[in-house]
């Protein structure tokens, strides 16, 4: 499924700007028409659920408690 570049940037919560500015960049690959870019979707499925994992991740490293504070003694 094909997108623009409004609907890409809804998709991904991004401006619209940086997703063109990316497209200039060929960090995203995009089909000009004539008219509009159109954005391949199923290119950013392996970025979304590595962002999903590292959420996962991060949300585990949180919940863990905090050690117990270790009384060092400071010798001088």
């Amino acid at each position: 499924m094909y997108l623009t570049v409004k609907e890409t940037a809804e998709y991904l919560s991004l401006p619209e700007a940086y997703i063109e500015a990316l497209i200039l960049q060929r960090k995203i690959r995009a089909h000009h028409d004539g008219e509009q870019y159109l954005i391949y979707k199923d290119q950013f499925n392996t970025h979304l659920e590595q962002m999903e994992r590292y959420k996962k991740m991060m949300d585990e490293y949180n919940s863990q408690p905090l050690p117990e504070d270790i009384d060092v003694k400071d010798e001088d």
